[in-house]
């Protein structure tokens, strides 16, 4: 009967390395990471700073205008009257001490939640500049420029009362979209995207304004394409889409009237706001 025996433990030679210390672990992985670091073939994921974005070419002013001109959209902040209106760089952030001074020195000429529209695009090497509602310039009234008279025509009368050197308030404004460098290549997308900070662009779609919270007598007029008093400029955007002017007074009492005006004489319609709200409509 065999008896099982335990195989000899084996012994260490002086061929065999002795175990390494935590210290050379240490220098090791050290070094091994200084080496990766270094190596000269891997590509860094991080954008080079040094590299510059095309800029804008004639070919994207083009498509910016197919896509921004005429757009209306919401502010979503007060636009000041005046000739330079607010300013945002790049990452679309907007200038908050220019625009304070600018609604302190010249007050606003649009409001916020106001329906507005971009009636033109303006490219100057570092800077877009969209205009408002036909800008921050003051002019007369349309109907100024007509005169009546009797008889003979000696006597003539304007047809509008005036103010001073006949000129009226302006409505309109600017937004500046300033960048480091000249303004690169966007697409319309893109530049909304700037200029979102100030303006809605998604709010004029009747869709989704007036699904609930619209009175029925509002919806059925804006079927029917027709303006009542009481709806706020939103609703009469949705009817009867952008007005072909707008003009707005300044009341004795300090208060602001806008009107929007639709149509050519004989058939013109005017529809009055106080505020956002509709307290007059006159077709003519």
């Amino acid at each position: 009967m065999s008896v099982l025996s335990k195989p000899p433990l084996r012994k260490l030679t002086s061929k065999q390395p002795p175990l390494l210390r935590v210290a050379d672990l240490i220098l090791i992985c050290s070094l091994c990471t200084l080496a990766f670091a270094a190596s000269p073939s891997r590509p860094s994921t991080k954008p080079d700073p040094t590299v510059k974005q095309a800029p804008l070419n004639k070919e994207g002013q083009i498509d910016l205008i197919r896509g921004l001109a005429s757009e209306i959209a919401v502010a979503k902040v007060a636009l000041p009257r005046g000739k330079h209106g607010i300013f945002l760089n790049d990452k679309g952030q907007i200038d908050q001490a220019k625009a304070k001074e600018e609604l302190r020195l010249n007050g606003p000429a649009v409001n916020a939640g106001t329906p507005v529209k971009i009636t033109k695009i303006e490219f100057k090497g570092d800077r877009l500049t969209f205009e408002i509602n036909d800008g921050g310039k003051s002019g007369k009234h349309w109907y100024q420029h007509i005169q009546v008279g009797m008889g003979d025509g000696t006597a003539m009368t304007p047809i509008g009362s005036t103010q001073s050197n006949n000129q009226t308030l302006s409505y309109g404004s600017y937004i500046t979209v300033t960048f480091p460098a000249r303004v690169p290549n966007l697409s319309a997308d893109q530049a909304r995207q700037l200029l979102s900070s100030a303006l809605d662009f998604e709010r004029h779609s009747p869709t989704v304004l007036y699904s609930q919270a619209t009175p029925v007598k509002f919806k059925e007029a804006i079927k029917n394409h027709e303006v009542v008093a009481g709806m706020n400029r939103d609703a009469v955007l949705s009817a009867k889409g952008a007005p072909d002017r707008k003009v707005r007074e300044q009341q004795p009492d300090g208060s602001e009237k806008e009107d929007w005006i639709y149509g050519l004489p004989p058939h013109v319609l005017f529809v009055t706001f106080e505020g956002d709200t509709v307290v007059r409509v006159q077709q003519y």
